[in-house]
This record gives structure tokens, C-alpha cells and sequence, in this order.
């Protein structure tokens, strides 16, 4: 069995989801996010695009229902003992096996609560469900239940926060090392992904970012390889990952030379994210860190470049994504506390002109401030 966190830290975990399923008048829960069950038992899958349920009830009764691809990356990844199996049959309906668990830990007309913002949680699934549980118990979204206790985390949790840390700085030497012109964005990415590897990472949660030319201007992976240009730009999200756990950055690297607005862009970029890093301590709202970032781009004449949002909460995620819970935009109320662990990530793009140019690190709030855990100068490098 290979667990990452002591059997102190799960056992705490455990009593603080209990005590906060006990506040809000839970008889169980039922788990269908993947980061839920990998924070509370260890349980390390993909299977979870199909449906799969963890139930925990307040006796602290945990049942696992999955498939059988998953009994045994279950007994080699979690503590969980009890572990049922739905079958693979046409018409088969998984929520009949989790109704007879319920039934078995004697939970008709109790309160259950549902985590159904979950990627396993498809439409069709959640439909079956809820046509399961009517008239059998009464049932309520509690999604966040977990993700409110995983956003502050625990001395153990930042051991590997600050280890993808310093996978993503590796990374990031490799983009610098390997982006010249005529370089293949596909030799850059392979780079970058082979030190996180090498480095005992993993991969992350979503694809790296990566575009240069017109395409440096998308904040979303796509299909497109390309050469680089004796004069180009390039950016680059990424992430190092390390047990799930993710440090992300953002760059956009001129290529031969960068042009002046490059230099301007960067300029209110780095200014933007120190004046964001001095926003975010304990005390302050994610959407105050969002109003100083929205600002300073506004005043220097960037509002129709930037984003809408400059950031998220970063933790053990699973695909397709590894933005987590809170996001950093106006008006969230989130209440920034120590243990948070930020991604702050300054975007502008200026279609008009087609130059981009970001700026992004992530930061673990302390009872001081925060600590920004990169390592690497915040300079614009041409390449």
C-alpha cells in the first residue's frame, strides 16, 4: 500500500469532514470528486470517468462502489477496506448497487449530502441518481463540503506543494535553454514534461500550455505544433506536479527580440503581480486580489487585454483540470487564510496588435504574508 500522508493526517482529515458533515446535518455523504476521495483515504485513479461513489456516513463508515479496473488501485493506493464492485453489463444502473450500501448502513430517510460538481458526475448520472434517491432520503448539493477543508493545507500537503515547486523551475530552465528560433514547440514541451519526470513528478492535471506566433496569444492547449520564427513570441503555462500536488507558472518568451509593446506588457505584468502578491495575506478577499490586478492593467491603459479572473487556489488535482476552489475574481468574498496555496497568473493580450505577453507564479499564504514558491527572476528573457 503506498500512502503519501501519515495515518495521523488521515485521521484528522476524516474528523474534520465528519465534524463539518455534523454542522450541517449530514447523516453521509457521497463523494463522486476525485480529489475528495485521493484528500481523504489516498485513493489514486482515473477511473472516476465512470461512476464511482465514496460514502462516508457519521458512524465514519467509508464503502467504495467502482469498477473492477479499480479494486486493486484501490487496496495498492487508500486505506479504504470495504470495496464493492458494480458490473459491466448492457443497461447496467451503478446507482442501484450505491442504493443498497445506503440501505445497508441504514441511511433511508436520513440527510444525505452530494458532491455533484464532479467530473465523474456526467448528466445522465446525476439524473440516475436523483431519480434513485427520490422518496428514499432526502438529498442536497454539498460539493464543497471537502473542497472548503482542502483549501488549507496541512505542514505534510506543502512538503510536496514546494517539491512541484521546484519541478516547475526545472521546467522552466529547459524552456529557456531549448526556445531559439527554429526550435520545435514539440522538443520544448518534451523538455520541459522529462525534468518533471525524471524529477519524480508526475503529469499534471491539465496539458501545458504552449503557443507561439498568433497561438501565443491562447490560454488553452491545442493541437498545433510549429517551428519558432527568427522573430517570435512564445508562452508557456505549466505546471511541476509532484503526488498530485501542482506549482504553476506563466511566461511569454520574446524570440530574437522583443518589440516595445513586449516591454511594456511586461513591465505592468511584474508590477501588477507584486502589487497582487501584496494583496494576497490572511485577512484580505480573493476578490480584493483581483481588484488591485484589475486596476493597475486598467490605469496603464491594458483593460481590454486582460482577463477577468488573475488566479486560483492550486492543490492535488485530477484531470481535466488543476485549477481548484477559490478562483481570484471581483467580487468573491473567500476570505484568504494561512495554508492557502495561490496561483496568480497576470494575462494580457492584445489581439489588435496579436501580442501577448504573461506572467504568472504561485504563492503559499503564511501568518506573515505569503512566500512566493519559484525561485526564478520575474525578467523579461529574450531567447
Amino acid at each position: 500500500m503506498a500512502l503519501h500522508f501519515s495515518k495521523e493526517e488521515f485521521l484528522k482529515r476524516k474528523k474534520d469532514v465528519l465534524k463539518s458533515m455534523k454542522e450541517q446535518n449530514l447523516d453521509a455523504l457521497l463523494m463522486f470528486r476525485q480529489e475528495s476521495m485521493y484528500w481523504l483515504t489516498g485513493y489514486d485513479t482515473f477511473g472516476y470517468v465512470f461512476f464511482q461513489s465514496l460514502v462516508l456516513d457519521q458512524k465514519g463508515n467509508i464503502v467504495l462502489l467502482t469498477r473492477a479496473p479499480d479494486l486493486r488501485q484501490a487496496q495498492n493506493t487508500s486505506n479504504i477496506e470495504d470495496i464493492r464492485i458494480w458490473i459491466d453489463k448492457d443497461g447496467i444502473n451503478p446507482t442501484d448497487d450505491l442504493k443498497q450500501i445506503l440501505n445497508e448502513l441504514n441511511l433511508k430517510n436520513k440527510n444525505i449530502g452530494v458532491e455533484y460538481e464532479a467530473y465523474g458526475m456526467t448528466g445522465r448520472n446525476a439524473l440516475k441518481l436523483n431519480k434513485s434517491l427520490e422518496n428514499y432520503c432526502k438529498f442536497e448539493d454539498h460539493s464543497e463540503l471537502i473542497t472548503k477543508l482542502r483549501v488549507i493545507k496541512s505542514n505534510e500537503e506543502l512538503v510536496y506543494v514546494r517539491k512541484a515547486a521546484e519541478l516547475a523551475d526545472k521546467a522552466l530552465d529547459e524552456a529557456w535553454k531549448y526556445s531559439k528560433a527554429g526550435a520545435s514547440e514539440a522538443k520544448i514541451l518534451a523538455e520541459m514534461q522529462r525534468v518533471v519526470l525524471e524529477g519524480g513528478g508526475d503529469y499534471p492535471a491539465n496539458e501545458y500550455i504552449i503557443g507561439s506566433g498568433p497561438n501565443a496569444l491562447l490560454c488553452r492547449y491545442q493541437a498545433e505544433k510549429r517551428n519558432l520564427s527568427n522573430t517570435d513570441q512564445l508562452s508557456l503555462e505549466w505546471a511541476g506536479t509532484f503526488k498530485h500536488y501542482h506549482s504553476a507558472m506563466f511566461r511569454t518568451i520574446p524570440i530574437g527580440k522583443a518589440n516595445l509593446k513586449h516591454i511594456k506588457m511586461h513591465e505592468a505584468c511584474v508590477e501588477a503581480l507584486k502589487n497582487c502578491a501584496k494583496t494576497l495575506i490572511p485577512g484580505n478577499t480573493a476578490g480584493q486580489v483581483f481588484d488591485i490586478h484589475a486596476k493597475i492593467f486598467d490605469d496603464l491603459g491594458f483593460n481590454k487585454a486582460r482577463m477577468n479572473a488573475c488566479g486560483y487556489s492550486l492543490g492535488s488535482t485530477f484531470a481535466p483540470n488543476w485549477m481548484d476552489w477559490p478562483m481570484l475574481y471581483n467580487g468573491n468574498p473567500y476570505v484568504i487564510q494561512p495554508g492557502n496555496v495561490f496561483f496568480m497568473h497576470m494575462i494580457l493580450m492584445d489581439s489588435e496588435n496579436k501580442v501577448a505577453m504573461n506572467l504568472g507564479e504561485t504563492y503559499v499564504v503564511n501568518d506573515k504574508g505569503n512566500e512566493r514558491l519559484g525561485k526564478k527572476k520575474l525578467d523579461l528573457v529574450v531567447c
